[in-house]
């Protein structure tokens, strides 16, 4: 009895396709994964900073309750105003004097955000 040759062209064929969409999903998936712990990285780095302000907010609070008033400035209402600035990140602090303590009037957090207009290597047409 005489053995029947395999063919193996079709087969070959489908692994090199297989093992080229499995090596482009992992490296699809590598890049991807790369991007979003840069991204929580950033995160992390901001939340952090606005908690450090908060912290640093209560503890003005603190200061002011205690009668230093070293780094409030008053305002044309008389109110209370601190701001503290950390990172790029703002914290407003507004108070009023209400009887024997004070009444918070805004606390507000701001990020300074500027454009970046410049795009790299773009075709200016000309």
């Amino acid at each position: 009895m005489k053995d029947a040759p395999i063919k193996l062209g079709p087969l070959t064929l489908l692994l090199t396709v297989i093992s080229i969409c499995l090596t482009t999903l992992a490296i699809l998936n590598f890049s991807t994964a790369r991007a979003d712990l840069r991204l929580a990285e950033k995160f992390a780095q901001t939340v952090s900073t606005r908690y450090e302000l908060e912290a640093e907010g209560q503890r003005m609070l603190g200061a002011l309750s205690s009668g230093d008033e070293t780094r409030w400035q008053r305002d044309d209402e008389g109110r209370y105003v601190c701001t503290l600035e950390r990172d790029g990140s703002v914290l407003e602090i507004c108070l009023e004097r209400k009887g024997d303590g004070f009444e918070i009037v805004s606390w507000t957090h701001e990020r300074v955000w500027t454009q970046d207009t410049h795009i790299a290597d773009l075709w200016t047409g000309s």
